[in-house]
Order: C-alpha cells, then structure tokens, then sequence
C-alpha cells in the first residue's frame, strides 16, 4: 500500500497485521521457548540461557522485508536458595561461615533477586524481594517477638517444629535494611522466570523454514523467501588530515579507518607542564614506572604536546582506598609544586580493575578538578609508540589541544563549511537498577561543537531525569550550549545539526512534538525570535539489520580481509521508501557481519541531499579525538554517549536524582531534591570525558 503511494499510517496498521501473523510460529507452535542447546550455558552455577525471537516487517523502497534475529539471555534456575547460594560459591556451605570476599560475592548476586518461603506450605507461598543480607550469621541474630527478644533459630524452632542446618551462614532481609525481615536461606525458593543480569555470549542461528511451515501464515497466503535480502552499497573514501607544518608529515591519509601519529605532530599542542602519578599495581617497580613516565613525555613532545618531564616522586595507592590515595597525591603534589597548578594525574591501574577506574574519575572530575589520564598496568612495558603516541593525544585534548582538522574543510564538510554551523550530539540512556533493586535515573548528556569551522572542540551538559527517553529540560541545555559558542567562537549561528542518539521507533512523534521546539525557543532566545535552520538526525545502533559482503568486487586494493568497509553506506533496497534514511558502516576493521549505523532525518531545514549528508557524517567519524581510526557513529552521538557513561561513575556514589553540568553554570534545577556533584570549575568547558 505505501509503495502505491496511499498515506503512511494505513501501511502501519497493515504491518501489524503481518507481523502478528506471522509471530504466530513463536507464540503457537513453539510453546517451549526454552533452549537446552547453548554451548555456553552452565547449569553449575545456577542459571539458564532462553532463546527469544525478534521479528519485524517492514517496509522497504522495493518490498516488504522481515527483519528475524534470535537472541538470548540468562534466567535463574528456580531453585531452592541454599542450593543457588552453593552454586554461586561452588562450595558446601554447611557449618561454615562466609570470608568477606565470599559475603560480597553473594551479596551481589542476590540482591533484587524475588523468592517465596517454603516454611509456611504449599498454599502460603510468601513472595519477597531480597533487599540484603545481615551482617551475622543466622545462629548470632536475634530480634523482638511479643515484647522479648529471641533468636532465629529459637524463633523457626518453636513456631514452625523447624531445626535449622545452615547456622553459619546469614539471613536474607526480605522488605528494606531499614525494616528488616530475617529470612533463613534454606526456607527460600526462587520464583521462576527471573532475568539474571549477566551478559551470555551466545549465538544461535534462526530457522528459515519456520516461517514457510507455520499454517497461521498459509492460512493469509504470506509467503517468505528463504535468501537474504542482496543491497547495492557504495563505499564513500576517507577524508584527508590536516597535522601541524612542523612535521615530517602533514598529512594523514585514513587506510581501512586507520592512520596513525609516525612522524606527525597535532594541530594545536597543549601544555602539560607540572603532572604527578599515582601508581595503584602492588607489583609494579618504581624504576619501572619511572622510565614509563619518561618514555611517554618523550612521545609526547614528539607529537606536539609541551609536555615536561616528571618533576615529582612516584606516588602510589592501594585499589580500595581510591580516594585517600589521590587525595594524598594531590595535596603532596601541590605542596611539592609550592602549589603551582597540576596540569595532570597519570594513574596506573591493573588490567583488571572493577570500579577503580570510576571512583578515579569521579573524584578527580567532581572532587577535585584535575585532568586525568588512566592507564592499564600492559602498557607500562610496551615497545610500540603508537601506544604511547595514543595516550598523548588522548592527553591533548583533554588538557585544551587539538589533534587534527581537515585537510580540505570546504570538500570534508559540504553544507556546514558554508555558513556558521553548530554540531550538537544527545543521548539518553537508561541504567539498570541498582543495588537495592530500585531504578536508577536515566542519564541524559548533550555536546555541541565550539569552533567553526573546524568542528573538533566540543562543549557539554550531563543531567540525570526520570526514566523517560525525552530530555528533560532541553531547551536550558541549548541555550547554554549556544552561549557558549558564542563566546568562544564570537560568530551568529546560522545552521544547527542535531545527531540525536538513544530513542526507539515508536518515540519519533515525541521527540518531534517536544525536543525540536525546545531547541527553537532556546534559539530564539539568542538570536530574537528568528527560525533556526536545523537539521535533526536520528541515529539507531540497537537494531537488528546486519550487513555483509557477498565477495571481493567492491573491495579497495588494500584490503585483504573479507569485511565491510569502513565508508560503506546503503540508502536503497532496504531503506524507507518514503523517509531520509541511510545506513553506514565506518568502524574499522570488523570481520564478518557488521550492524550498519542508521541515520534517520526527521527534519531538514538546511536541505542536505542525500550525498552531502553522508558524506559529512562519514568524515565527521575520522574525527574522533580519542584514537587513531574510525568510529562507528557520528562522534558528536558518540561523545554524548562516552559522558552518559561517566555520568553513571559519578552516580555509584551519588544520589536518587541528580544534575550536573559541564559547560559553564550549573544544570537546572527539576532533576529531584538530590543533585550529582558538579563538574567542578577547573574542566568546564573541556573534553575531560574522552
């Protein structure tokens, strides 16, 4: 029906029919969805991976496609707890109390997790939620009953004629820590059906013929063809770099999406002139660290940062005792300096390191107002200056440098090298819940370009809100954005580009009906009452469209391997046949089937065609600050997602609701009574989450 050209929402009700139709074949004819066949799947550590089917049709510029996927995810086995607390330990726990790290352990696991008590017979089968685990073993806890105080064990004893066999280990509290009810884990069952939050890496491949076989789908004379759907593409080539004239070369000539820094220097160097490191790896020497901490100064200045030798002694830290370690570091360090400013922390971590990296971050970020730069314990002893060359220009910009621009601006960026342009990327993302089992806020987190027209420098604002997919409050955010350009740019805006990230298909109205207008009074603001050129991008990863290349034909000379190419784009075949949407894949160097990018236009005032659009979103993935290749979204999306997720470090030790602000003034108020700590003053307004 859209193909003839009849209006969108008639179609819309047809697909509905179509896939109900056809997921018949799941909720019918496959009652037990339940897959015994994962490779990976332990059934010695108490859980089970279930195999679930995605399915959608939709329409496309030449057809109607089916889009089928099967993932799949991991459920507690509904076991009594005793035998899931075994599993989980691996151990027999009878007449043995727990060590801390084995309590921490179980903690972790159990916490959210629903059961029912088993002590009160089959028809009063209470359900809980466990909301912790007492400190004491069962046979030291005690509480008031009838104006006395009796134990646990007496308590099940006399009440229920049950003798308890599991004395050393603790009680689950069912309810709150704050009103606790003690609950002996061998009177608890868990309730069937509970996802368990642990990634499965599992793959399974779908049935062809299941759609063919199915009678539902005979029944409407739906047939699906058993091949994959075959697209043209077209590979878009690589933009050149622009490095400083000191170099030995000036250029930087993106191959298969890599490049690297031999022999080049960055655009604009900053300076790292005082710095301090702080070793967190028990086992690592100091002489160790210290020719590490020569060689990467070295490298740097190679590449065109100032960056002076280490001044000061080798400071070192214990992983758990995070905050008193940097906090030492820093006021030793400053008293060393006779309080000149630290340019830099450089902490060194182990290659495994749980939250350390968070805390580090968080407390330097929102505590203290110091530029840090992490590194794994691996590269202390690396031979590759590449490595080392990475980290500089990690460095670089997040002390105020930039690395690169393009070589030919005008050819790189079509549209907005013509007139005063700002970029902005936004993300919304949603954490899961947390350790108490009730939900966490979701983090929304907005960037925006500061230097036309170069686009390489980026401002930001990160706040937490209610579970919502909108961004609350988008319209302050904006306006602050644009302030901002406008003091470090002194231009009048004349286009605004938005890559939105982190919405679903079924919030496009949404947006549509409450973010571009928040973004139009925060313009009209600014520039009295006149009507913003924007254009508005929506970008979507969490699909489930894979592309693959059929052979070598379209393959450039260079590349020997059977992959997609970075710059591949599709905006046919399988594309909208009514809506300005493409596919592009730009990550480097991914082998076999890769998930394209989509990019959905719902609002074009600047009138890109279809080629200027890709082109620019293309090139804009070869400037990503953080390394020497491609990136698979557009970076403005990118680094809006990179500050939700440091959101989420200050949040571990944060609040209910919070607010922060990275720009310049503070976010506003209307996230909740609680706010997250505020970036402080020292790195608003840079790139510190790169």
């Amino acid at each position: 029906m859209l193909l003839a050209g009849y209006p969108t929402d008639i179609p819309a009700q047809a697909l509905l029919v179509l896939d109900t139709v056809l997921r018949d074949v799941v909720s019918n004819e496959r009652n037990d969805m339940k897959c015994a066949a994962i490779a990976t799947t332990d059934r010695t550590l108490g859980v089970d991976a279930w195999k679930g089917l995605y399915q959608s049709i939709r329409s496309t510029q030449n057809c109607l496609s089916l889009i089928a996927d099967v993932s799949s995810s991991v459920f507690i086995q509904p076991l009594l707890l005793i035998e899931f607390v075994q599993k989980i330990l691996k151990m027999d726990v009878v007449d043995r109390n727990l060590t801390k790290p084995e309590y921490d352990k179980l903690l972790k696991v159990l916490r959210g997790v629903r059961i029912e008590v088993t002590h009160l017979g089959d028809n009063r089968r209470r359900k809980y939620r466990i909301a912790g685990l007492s400190v004491n073993p069962t046979n030291d806890l005690s509480f008031q009953s009838s104006g006395a105080t009796t134990t646990v064990i007496n308590y099940f004893r006399e009440i229920y004629s049950l003798d308890l066999k599991y004395k050393s280990l603790p009680c689950i509290i069912a309810r709150s820590e704050q009103n606790p009810v003690y609950l002996p884990i061998e009177v608890c069952k868990i309730v069937p059906r509970q996802c368990y939050q642990k990634k499965l890496e599992a793959s399974q491949i779908v049935d062809k013929e299941q759609y063919r076989r199915t009678k539902r789908a005979n029944d409407f004379d739906i047939e699906v063809d058993d091949n994959l759907a075959t697209v043209d593409a077209r590979v878009l080539l690589p933009p050149n770099l622009k490095y400083h004239d000191s170099g030995s070369q000036k250029t930087g000539f993106p191959m298969n999406g890599y490049w690297n820094m031999k022999d080049k220097k960055v655009i604009n160097g900053a300076k790292i002139s005082n710095w301090a490191c702080l070793n967190f790896c028990e086992d690592l020497s100091e002489k160790d660290i210290k020719e590490f901490c020569f060689k990467l100064a070295e490298i740097s200045r190679t590449t065109g940062v100032e960056f002076a030798n280490l001044k000061l002694p080798i400071f070192t830290a214990r992983p758990d005792q995070v905050e008193d370690g940097i906090r030492k570091c820093y006021q030793e360090a400053k008293n060393k300096l006779r309080h000149q400013k630290i340019d830099l922390l450089l902490a060194i971590l182990p290659d495994k390191n749980g939250s350390l990296y968070g805390n580090i971050k968080r407390i330097c970020e929102t505590d203290i107002g110091l530029v840090s730069q992490c590194c794994r314990r691996s590269n202390v002893f690396t031979e590759n200056s590449q490595i080392l060359a990475n980290i500089a220009i990690k460095i670089n910009v997040k002390a105020g440098g930039r690395n690169s621009v393009f070589d030919d601006v005008q050819k790189s960026l079509p549209v907005v090298s013509n007139k005063p342009t700002i970029i902005f990327g936004a993300h919304v993302s949603h954490p899961s819940k947390k350790k108490d089992g009730s939900a966490a806020p979701s983090i929304a987190s907005v960037v925006a370009s500061q230097d036309w027209h170069e686009v390489s420098k980026y401002n930001s604002v990160v706040r937490a809100q209610g579970h919502t997919e909108e961004i609350s409050g988008l319209e302050d955010i904006v306006k602050e954005l644009l302030h901002a350009f406008a003091n470090e740019s002194n231009k009048k805006l004349q286009q605004l580009i938005f890559y939105r990230d982190g919405i679903s298909e079924g919030r496009f109205k949404q947006v549509l009906e409450k973010e571009i207008p928040a973004i139009e009074k925060a313009w009209n603001t600014l520039y009295d009452n006149e009507k913003p050129q924007i254009t508005f991008i929506v970008v979507q990863k969490r699909h489930r469209l894979r592309l693959s290349p059929m052979d070598n034909k379209y393959k450039l000379r260079s590349v020997t391997k059977k992959i997609v190419e970075p710059g591949t784009v599709v905006d046919s075949e399988i594309c909208h046949p009514a809506e300005f949407d493409f596919f592009l894949c730009n990550q480097a160097d991914v082998k076999g089937p890769r998930r394209p990018v989509k990019y959905l236009v719902l609002r074009d005032d600047n009138n890109f065609t279809a080629d200027e659009l890709q082109a620019l979103t293309k090139n804009l993935c070869y400037t990503y600050t953080s390394g020497t290749r491609s990136v698979s979204i557009a970076p403005p999306a990118f680094y809006a997602q990179k500050l939700a997720h440091r959101a989420l470090a200050y949040l571990a030790k944060g609040s209910d609701t919070a607010s922060a602000s990275s720009s310049g003034s503070a976010a506003a108020p209307g996230a909740g009574p609680k706010q997250l700590p505020e970036i402080k003053n020292e790195l608003k307004g840079s790139m510190f989450y790169c």
